[in-house]
């Protein structure tokens, strides 16, 4: 099997969780950290700060790069990230990375871009688009959908037949009812209980969550 390099956008936390799941995939090395705020050669863990998104071209064409993720827990600054570099490189390969532990049928179908992280549960039929992030031991049950730089957080349970719309940011341990339609930027607090559909750029919160404010 050919492996291939790639690199990882941000070296915060997030991005070094990424780190350990791309050196569990057999076909992927990873080369190191591209990130804005940090100096070239800083070491994160065992890799580097390779340099900043405005030397891409150069460390694409020097590194032999083949693709990489986008390291960014915030959704927002994620799909700004991502705007930032299909500036840059319009035909970039965004990779997903998706832990070995991670248990899915062939029914599910992934976008590009994705982190799919250990433990999390992806069940018939669901898909998964670009740039979202699945936590650690989350469940997402049949025939939901994930919008575009959506994130789960760690241990949260999604229901069947659930939409999460694009930029939403479903809270660690929370719980989505099934039928329920989460509509885009919403923003739902931790160990909330969701048993109806949303409005868009809203912040809810509670057991059974309610409406809080707008999420600007």
């Amino acid at each position: 099997m050919e492996t291939k390099n790639i690199i990882v956008f941000g070296g915060g936390g997030h991005g070094k969780v990424i780190a350990d799941i791309i050196e569990k995939i057999p076909q992927f090395k990873l080369i190191g950290f591209i990130d804005n705020s940090l100096k070239t050669g800083t070491n994160i863990d065992k890799y580097k700060v390779l340099g900043n998104r405005s030397e891409l071209k150069d460390i694409i064409k020097k590194e032999s790069i083949y693709g990489g993720v986008i390291g960014i827990g915030n959704n927002n600054l994620r799909s700004n990230v991502k705007n930032d570099i299909s500036r840059m490189l319009k035909n970039f390969n965004f990779v997903n990375c998706i832990h070995p532990s991670a248990i899915f049928p062939e029914s599910v179908k992934f976008g590009h871009g994705n982190v799919i992280m250990a433990g999390s549960v992806i069940n018939s039929s669901s898909v998964i688009m670009d740039h979202c992030i699945i936590n650690t031991n989350s469940t997402v049950e049949h025939d939901c959908m994930i919008d575009d730089f959506s994130s789960i957080g760690p241990a949260a349970a999604i229901g069947g037949n659930v939409k999460i719309g694009k930029n939403s940011s479903i809270g660690i341990g929370a719980n989505i009812f099934n039928n329920v339609v989460i509509e885009e930027n919403c923003l739902i607090g931790g160990g909330s209980l969701v048993n109806k559909n949303t409005k868009k750029n809203a912040v809810y919160f509670g057991v059974p969550a309610k409406y809080i404010r707008d999420n600007t």
